[in-house]
């Protein structure tokens, strides 16, 4: 009896000094990458990033992906330059006064009463009228993600100019996204505006 338990429990710690199973992954690249814009890093370089597999796993919902993100780049753009202009100048009305807001991150708070649910209501009737109608074509692909029906530059017969600043504005969207939430973490922690130190 002892021999034997012995023996296993030999077996058993010499089994944890073997070597690992080696599991190979297929190399097949994704499709997605070849049918969308967007697979690389700010200097050219490829950069196919999709660690939870979400375009393989759900690809379906790829355009949707595609497309919000264009628009969360977009707001996120748009945001970066309103958190920054707003510590340099206000529109006017003393509800919107230095002397009533002193700091920007302040403002949500502050005008959470009055201005802020109208701006709820007007985003809400926006993404009723526009945003889902939208999305819904961009999934039945009627329309491209991202496309609302703006013409590109005049002289670009073969369409790479147009490429280059879809690929831009997606890049600078992805770049937007991650500075805004730095900025509104800054400004909680420091409390300080612009440069946000």
């Amino acid at each position: 009896m002892k021999t034997a338990a012995a023996i296993l429990a030999l077996a058993a710690s010499a089994s944890a000094f073997a070597p690992a199973p080696i599991v190979t992954k297929s190399t097949a690249l994704n499709t997605v990458w070849d049918e969308y814009i967007g697979g690389q890093d700010f200097k050219g370089g490829k950069f196919y990033f999709d660690p939870l597999n979400l375009a393989e796993t759900y690809s379906p919902l790829v355009p949707f992906f595609r497309e919000a993100e264009i628009r969360h780049g977009r707001t996120a753009m748009i945001a970066v330059v309103g958190f920054i202009a707003t510590d340099f100048v206000r529109i006017p009305g003393d509800a919107y006064s230095f002397e009533s807001i002193p700091k920007v991150i302040d403002a949500h708070n502050i005008l959470l009463d009055g201005p802020m649910h109208q701006l709820l209501l007007w985003i809400g009737l926006f993404d009723a009228v526009i945003t889902f109608p939208s999305i819904q074509a961009t999934m039945d692909g009627e329309r491209d993600a991202g496309d609302f029906g703006i013409k590109g530059p005049k002289n670009d017969p073969d369409g790479s100019k147009m490429e280059r600043k879809k690929l831009s504005e997606l890049l600078n969207g992805r770049l937007a996204m991650c500075a805004v939430g730095g900025i509104a973490t800054q400004s909680v922690l420091t409390g300080h505006g612009f440069p946000y130190l």
